[in-house]
């Protein structure tokens, strides 16, 4: 987190996003170590996300991003914390939850070439001075979002020259657009131009995508059988692997319902004792399978690495044909989080 905030520069504050239960990794656990190494602010999706985590911070430097439908957005209000705003309709029910006495800071999205959320960038000047003029809203920001900030550097110029034209014709109206964010970890680290006042990083927090920065998660699962089958036998739902010489077969306590992705079945390994144990057959629920035939001293009880020492997720994710991000935000409710300082 240090290392991020310090590569930005003094005038650059750091958002850290945790949404998503802090990518898998612990939403409240995660703020606190972020606001701790040097974030100014947190980033989530949902006003239950934002509930959860406040106290913390502020209000004003928790942000809600996610879209919001009319219900959504007025519950949003009674949280009390920043919320990211693309229309009229949503700004009016933001109205609507907002406690008397108190103007809710509001961030107008701008869609600069996402798709996705954020208002046209024409309109961006009507929405903002809506907002500022609203007796229970401020205008506390403006932002967009990168589509391709990690692969296509000329969209991304496209997208920043939109969003400074919304952000000049803001101005020009006479108005504060507040703090300006666009970058995510990829546009934060590859286009300086585009961190204005402040950058919203995600993966990168937790290990990725960023020089020197070391994956914060290990994902461990126990043996809890070890047997040995004949040439022939097969393992796992469908028999999709079957031993093609005298073999032994380890069980580990995790599945799919935990975040080994299905995709998984027959690709990869797992390390036991930092050795390679190739994952064979289909990923069940509650268990996958691996062939410790080579691996004579793997024993009932010992502790295998699914994501750790040489196995980061951004390989495991490559033997699903995915994502980081997917890997890291699949893992279930019942594995158990261990956090260390």
């Amino acid at each position: 987190m240090a290392l991020i905030a310090a590569s930005l520069g003094q005038d650059v504050r750091l958002l850290a996003v945790v949404k998503a239960a802090g990518y898998g990794h612990g939403a409240a656990q995660v703020a606190r170590a972020a606001l701790a190494g040097g974030a100014f602010g947190l980033v989530v999706s949902t006003p239950e996300e934002a509930a959860a985590l406040l106290g913390l911070l502020p209000p004003e430097r928790l942000l809600i991003v996610g879209g919001l439908a009319d219900r959504a957005a007025a519950d949003a209000a009674r949280v009390g914390c920043a919320v990211a705003c693309s229309s009229l309709p949503v700004m009016r029910a933001l109205e609507t939850g907002a406690a008397l006495g108190r103007r809710l800071p509001v961030h107008l999205n701008v869609d600069s070439g996402m798709g996705r959320l954020g208002c046209a960038p024409e309109q961006a000047t009507l929405l903002a001075a809506a907002i500022a003029s609203s007796p229970r809203l401020q205008l506390a920001g403006v932002m967009t979002h990168l589509a391709a900030a990690e692969s296509d550097p000329e969209y991304t110029a496209v997208q920043l020259a939109q969003f400074d034209s919304a952000l000049s014709a803001i101005s020009a109206r006479g108005l504060d657009p507040g703090l300006r964010h666009a970058a995510n970890s990829a546009g934060a680290l590859q286009h300086p131009l585009a961190r204005y006042d402040a950058v919203r990083c995600g993966i990168a927090l937790y290990g990725y995508e960023w020089p020197q920065a070391r994956p914060a998660l290990s994902l461990r699962a126990m043996v809890v059988r070890v047997q040995a089958l004949a040439a022939g036998a097969s393992v796992g739902y469908g028999r999709t692997w079957r031993a093609s010489r005298p073999s032994v077969v380890a069980t580990l306590a995790i599945g799919y319902a935990d975040g080994v992705l299905r995709s998984r079945s027959n690709r990869g390994h797992v390390l036991l004792g930092g050795k390679v144990a190739p994952l064979i057959g289909a990923v069940s629920m509650d268990s996958v399978t691996v062939d410790v035939t080579d691996l004579p001293e793997v024993a009932l009880g010992d502790v295998a690495t699914l994501i750790g020492d040489d196995l980061g997720a951004d390989l495991v994710a490559s033997w699903s044909q995915t994502i980081t991000y997917e890997v890291l935000t699949s893992l279930g409710d019942r594995v158990e989080r261990r956090h260390r300082e």
